[in-house]
């Protein structure tokens, strides 16, 4: 009698994963089946959440605006698997709030480093290992923002990098076509982490108004970004939207 082969690991890479939301997904695909690479630039979280996770997830501590770094962390993955199913691009900052004309060039260029240049450094590394890959392929989903759609008050870098993460989702979308790629983006608003903690006390809004808003339990939008990992390739979430229900984007502007 033949027996089943034993199905191949379905490979992870979650930049940002030690807090908020990339934590939440990466516990999220563990539970739908997938094999964890976590990175961050902490290492101290990201071996805490390994340890939750058990099984044959790998730590990776790296610096996703640093192309050094992130050649390593790719090499690392090749290494110990061979392979990656899914790239949940992740890693992002903010930056404090003030207006656009007050924003020094470093803070520009520290926002811009981690939101778009890390998701541009990490999906170049990722299409080379799937494309070089046997089977070739897999899928790169990109944490957008609802401010990837409407912009908050005196949040210039942010709002500039998320509207970018989109054309460079749609682009990647495109390229990867031919190669079995596949690339959507998930915008998520108000997921409950350190991040929009001030929400709970009120933040600006663009009538001038200090307004307490709603936020949502992250572990929702990371099942969100599972549910896009686990699609067979030939179908793609190109864009997804994750909110708390009464979340004021509908009525901005």
């Amino acid at each position: 009698m033949n027996q089943a082969a034993t199905p191949s690991p379905r490979i992870a890479l979650v930049t940002g994963a030690g807090t908020g939301i990339g934590k939440a997904t990466a516990l999220a695909l563990a539970g739908a089946g997938f094999t964890l690479v976590l990175t961050g630039r902490r290492p101290e979280p990201l071996q805490a959440l390994a340890a939750e996770i058990g099984g044959d997830t790998l730590v990776v501590p790296a610096d996703v605006s640093d192309p050094a770094s992130v050649d390593a962390l790719f090499a690392a993955v090749a290494q110990r698997f061979g392979r990656l199913d899914v790239l949940f691009n992740n890693a992002g900052g903010w930056s404090p709030a003030r207006p656009i004309e007050d924003v020094p060039f470093e803070i520009w260029q520290q926002v811009v480093a981690v939101n778009l240049t890390g998701v541009f450094l990490c999906t170049q590394a990722a299409i080379r290992l799937m494309k070089a890959q046997h089977p070739k392929g897999g899928r790169i989903i990109n944490n957008g923002s609802i401010s990837a759609h409407a912009p908050r008050p005196n949040a210039a870098p942010y709002t500039a990098t998320k509207h970018a993460v989109t054309g460079l989702t749609r682009q990647v979308a495109l390229e990867g076509r031919a190669h079995s790629i596949a690339c959507g983006q998930i915008d998520i608003g108000n997921a409950e982490t350190d991040m929009t903690a001030g929400m709970k006390t009120g933040v600006p809004q663009p009538n001038g108004q200090i307004m307490v808003e709603p936020t949502f339990d992250a572990a929702h939008a990371g099942r969100a970004v599972a549910y896009m990992a686990s699609l067979p390739l030939d179908a793609n979430v190109l864009f997804m939207t994750v909110m708390a229900t009464n979340a004021p984007l509908v009525g901005r502007g």
